[in-house]
């Protein structure tokens, strides 16, 4: 591949769009489901709960009661970002597997000279060969997992995830493709990083520390601020270490999202959820005309 062959983005680009969209909309839709049908679910529930209660206990249920209270003092945002950290984990296995690697390459690290352009720009964002590296990402993601979530919702923040992931992976492949540094990358670095400065832009006075160093307190805002600075330098000097514009196209959809892409995008979505409820109605059992 020319080493500004920038025919290629388009493709990529294209497949960004279209994604990102796919995403919301799906969340959009997925967050409609989940209103209609809460009330039945606490119904279900309260039975349950009543049945579990006239039965007699079994061995095997301690253990069961056991993951139960774990999982139940879990926040939302915690259990919603376990799923993601299972894949990570499973992804990072299949590197350690040797008739994996040629697939792995391809599929697994997003490469703007690679055959697979746009199917690695969401597959890498769950791809870590270093224990290390996915260790890092998993612990900042569980971090800010809790306030991603309470802000956005569990079905908006997995959209805005996803999306990021993609998004990033784009300005990776736009970077390489003009400066001619072609390498393949993978992570979920690009990813965090949106959740990282959304939370940072929302709540720029919250509280941080270093894991290592928890004497030394600052803001989200002057944390964002140097992360960003670090990352421009980075690009700047053509630093190798980090994916520097994966990083910096990660932080900046995290930033303009919280100022206006969840009015642009996110508050957009009734036409949609109308049109998948008058689906829904018209369909058998689809629940007549009654609203959610």
């Amino acid at each position: 591949m020319p080493p500004r062959a920038f025919g290629r983005l388009i493709k990529p680009l294209v497949f960004t769009v279209g994604f990102t969209g796919c995403s919301f909309g799906t969340a959009a839709i997925w967050q409609y489901e989940s209103l209609k049908s809460r009330v039945q679910s606490y119904f279900d529930e309260a039975r349950a709960d009543w049945l579990e209660k006239l039965r007699p206990q079994k061995q095997g249920d301690v253990r069961k009661q056991v993951i139960n209270i774990w999982w139940n003092s879990l926040t939302e945002g915690q259990r919603t970002v376990t799923g993601i950290i299972a894949m990570n984990a499973v992804v990072f296995c299949c590197w350690r597997v040797p008739s994996l690697q040629r697939s792995m390459m391809k599929y697994f690290t997003s490469n703007p000279a690679s055959q697979a352009l746009c199917s690695p720009m969401l597959l890498s964002t769950f791809s870590h060969y270093s224990l290390f590296h996915m260790a890092a990402n998993m612990y900042v993601l569980w971090s800010f997992s809790s306030s991603i979530v309470s802000m956005l919702g569990k079905e908006q923040f997995l959209a805005l995830y996803m999306s990021a992931g993609v998004i990033s992976t784009f300005a990776s492949y736009a970077c390489k493709t003009a400066t001619g540094r072609l390498g393949p990358s993978l992570g979920a670095s690009g990813a965090i990083m949106t959740v990282l400065a959304a939370v940072c832009t929302k709540l720029p006075e919250a509280k941080l520390a270093i894991i290592f160093l928890p004497m030394y307190t600052f803001t989200a805002g002057n944390a964002l601020k140097a992360i960003i600075a670090l990352d421009s330098a980075g690009l700047v000097l053509g630093w190798r270490f980090f994916d520097h514009a994966a990083h910096l196209g990660g932080a900046l959809f995290g930033i303009w999202y919280i100022w206006h892409g969840h009015e642009v995008i996110w508050k957009n979505r009734e036409p949609l959820v109308k049109m998948w409820h008058e689906f829904r109605s018209r369909r058998p059992g689809g629940g007549g005309n009654g609203s959610a």
